[in-house]
């Protein structure tokens, strides 16, 4: 495999695992049920069927802060598609959370400090101040704004079908906005990112660390 395979293989592996089963599997169910046997089945099988992936990451001994996470994320959809009576009620969390996101990319961009370079130093561990440097810093806000088209696009697609009142059109709509679009942003704003700091010239992370001075031999690995 070449090396550049690699490494944005080695890259997604630190965001992606088998937490994404987990996502997708119950809203699937839910809308699956649902037109089959009727709502109250649907409500019944999410909750079930959370409370089985939630006990298995828990024998599994794998953090039972996500497993709880993901238990009370289904419960509150199962109960507002169950309180409203419609199916599509059971996707208001998804719509709200992208709306929360696309205020907090917005928020980030207008202070000048780029979701992208926070999301980075808290997965990373790197310096902050790095991040801020002016021969840095354009290419974490120009990749914050590709985030920011894609989210808008997500939550115009959620709040359209929502309307719509179309349980089942969201729940794909969901699947194929969520992880599969993320997978393609990551390697996206990876390649770009990495594309970008070089062109702005700046020192690489380690030789920020370790005080060199320039010429830099720039970023080599990791955004």
């Amino acid at each position: 495999m070449a090396p550049k395979q690699s490494e944005i293989l080695e890259e997604l592996r630190s965001v992606i695992s088998g937490k994404t089963f987990d996502a997708l599997l119950p809203p699937l169910v839910f809308v699956l049920i649902n037109s089959i046997l009727g709502l109250d089945a649907a409500v019944v099988t999410a909750l079930a069927l959370a409370v089985l992936l939630g006990a298995t990451r828990i024998i599994r001994k794998h953090t039972w802060q996500y497993a709880l996470g993901g238990l009370a994320g289904v419960a509150l959809a199962s109960g507002l598609a169950y309180l409203t009576r419609s199916a599509a009620s059971y996707f208001i969390p998804a719509i709200v959370s992208s709306g929360l996101l696309l205020m907090l990319t917005l928020g980030s961009l207008a202070a000048g400090k780029p979701l992208a370079a926070w999301v980075s130093h808290l997965t990373r561990g790197w310096p902050l101040e790095w991040f801020w440097r002016m021969d840095v810093k354009p290419a974490y806000r120009e990749v914050t704004i590709f985030w920011l088209a894609l989210i808008m696009v997500r939550l115009i697609i959620q709040v359209t079908l929502y309307q719509r009142g179309d349980p089942a059109g969201m729940a794909w709509a969901n699947i194929l906005l969520g992880w599969p679009v993320i997978i393609i942003g990551l390697v996206l704003s990876y390649l770009y990112g990495i594309w970008r700091l070089r062109q702005l010239g700046g020192p690489g992370v380690d030789e920020f660390q370790a005080g060199k001075e320039p010429p830099w031999q720039g970023q080599t690995r990791g955004f």
